[in-house]
């Protein structure tokens, strides 16, 4: 599914303009970016937990050359769903 596509979804079953429908989707997108930054954590019950995890840096190589490059530490996004979502998918 592509972000139109969830946008047409959420304006057909939301009763929204497709305008309306894509302006509250990006508001949500931004308001879990602007949480896992802040925060670190935003919890959607029943759909899942977003977190922001530490990765360390560390050396990895090159595939082309061999040669160690090292890869500097960063903060990565991380999804864990939940019970209702996983129910849902099976």
């Amino acid at each position: 599914m592509t972000k139109a596509s969830l946008v047409d979804y959420i304006a057909e079953n939301a009763d929204l303009t497709k305008a309306d429908a894509a302006r509250a989707l990006d508001a949500m997108l931004e308001g879990v970016s602007k949480g896992l930054k802040k925060e670190g954590k935003v919890t959607l019950v029943g759909f899942g937990t977003f977190t922001a995890k530490k990765r360390a840096a560390h050396t990895g190589r090159n595939p082309q050359t061999g040669e160690p490059v090292k890869i500097a530490a960063r903060v990565v996004p991380g999804f864990k769903a939940g019970s209702k979502l996983k129910d849902a998918l099976n």
